[in-house]
């Protein structure tokens, strides 16, 4: 898999937990830098945001309790300008290809254009064969454990799984699949040998 990202012109790398995670993050991150972050619950699950917190660089912060709804999107538009952007994803292909479903696109906007850098973590759990699998995978387990998270009142909390629903709080929105870069290495996957998220 770590060939073929390297294919699409994508950096890939692999660790065994939490802590080579994190030194990996601090070489790759440099101090000084600006770093943004999308919502993500293997990043807080492996400390990751902790750890930006606690470093040398400016990080946008989109978890601050003091924000409004004002502030969390100036902190989303400041995430294309940032050095570093760094999330979560739903699914990565044995083809090296990444999936993600987001509700506003904030997500999956920065990691398309603008940062500098995007790191992109998941746990091995998140590895599937192809498209359709991870489509299928992101629909029926991270969605509805995410819209249940997020206490969402849609369909799929109650239920277990996607029904495509039209509901007004669905966070089903925007499908995205990256397949390559034009800028090698500008989108670097560092795959966690554990299960990690939804």
């Amino acid at each position: 898999m770590i060939k073929r990202l390297e294919r699409n012109n994508m950096a890939g790398y692999l660790v065994q937990d939490k802590n080579e995670l994190l030194e990996l993050l601090r070489r790759l991150i440099p101090d000084g830098t600006t770093v943004g972050c999308g919502d993500s619950v293997t990043l807080e699950q492996t400390g990751v945001f902790e750890d930006l917190r606690k470093r040398d660089v400016d990080f946008l912060d989109k978890y601050d309790p003091s924000l409004t709804r004002e502030g969390k999107r100036e902190i989303y538009l400041k995430n294309f300008s940032a050095d570093t952007f760094i999330t979560g994803a739903n699914a990565i292909t044995g083809d090296g290809k990444i999936f993600n479903i987001d509700g506003n696109g904030s997500r999956v906007a920065p990691m398309l254009y603008g940062p500098e850098q995007v790191i992109v973590v998941a746990g091995t759990n998140k590895i599937t064969e192809h498209v359709e699998a991870a489509v299928k995978r992101t629909r029926q387990v991270a969605a509805p454990l995410d819209a249940k998270r997020l206490n969402k009142s849609t369909p799929c909390t109650t239920l277990g799984r996607c029904i495509d629903c039209g509901h007004r709080e669905r966070i089903c929105n925007d499908f995205v699949l990256i397949t390559g870069q034009f800028i090698k290495d500008r989108i670097k996957v560092i795959l966690v040998n554990e299960e990690l998220g939804y």
